[in-house]
């Protein structure tokens, strides 16, 4: 028996998300039925992390078992000879036979862009989160400091989430602009239910003026969904890299 450790690139737009769904297109589909035409069976597939209906993926990582002797470069080309244009193997590797690409990993990095400018560029739809007027950057970075360390961050999780432990550390929260594009990313040992959504969309209030450090801290403090600022939508949203021991 083989571990096979996938890299996958996807452009979440017209798929339901990772996670199999009855009636509905997802990532994980399109894989399992190329991987069935490939080594004769659906395999399944242990991913890093579930993304929702529309997010993007530039680093996703997923393993599977197999009993095939496909060589390992010609299944990473067979694999994007049969997927659709908007799914992509950057790589295939072969892992130890207890590696799990959800269990292993370290930490992860989300991306999230934000399109700041009175017209949303054609290049940018579904690809970010069209904001019309004038974001204060320094306002931004300076809640991005309240943010980072280690907070139980039970209100920035969406409801629905059954965790029972929402502590999490972020390790860095960086937030750049060139032109028109605003790029937020976060790196952090594990993220709850849309939480890198609701960073982007608390950020997004402070550099409004909704918002100033303290009131982030009282939000963390809160622990109280209601008392902070809106999910970004899906759209801006970018899983672009898993790190492993």
């Amino acid at each position: 028996m083989r571990n096979i450790l996938l890299t996958i690139m996807y452009d979440g737009t017209e798929y339901f998300g990772w996670q199999l769904q009855p009636d509905h297109p997802t990532i994980a589909r399109e894989i399992m039925k190329a991987l069935e035409r490939i080594i004769g069976k659906a395999p399944t597939l242990y991913v890093s992390g579930r993304t929702d209906a529309g997010v993007h993926a530039l680093g996703q990582r997923a393993n599977f078992y197999t009993d095939s002797s496909i060589d390992i470069f010609k299944l990473k080309e067979a694999l994007n000879a049969m997927l659709p244009s908007d799914i992509a193997i950057t790589q295939a590797e072969e892992v130890d036979i207890d590696f799990n690409a959800r269990s292993s990993a370290v930490n992860k990095t989300y991306m999230y862009l934000i399109y700041n400018m009175r017209y949303l560029s054609p290049f940018f739809v579904n690809r970010a989160w069209h904001i019309k007027h004038n974001l204060d950057m320094e306002r931004m970075r300076d809640c991005a400091e309240a943010i980072k360390g280690e907070h139980d961050f039970k209100a920035f999780m969406a409801s629905g989430s059954i965790v029972q432990n929402t502590v999490r550390t972020v390790y860095s929260l960086d937030i750049e602009k060139q032109e028109n594009l605003i790029r937020i990313t976060v790196t952090g040992n594990g993220f709850l239910y849309n939480m890198v959504r609701i960073i982007a969309g608390t950020l997004v209030y402070a550099g409004s003026g909704k918002l100033n450090r303290s009131d982030v801290e009282q939000i963390i403090l809160s622990k109280d969904r209601t008392k902070g600022a809106k999910t970004a939508p899906a759209c801006g949203l970018y899983l672009k890299g898993v790190n492993y021991k």
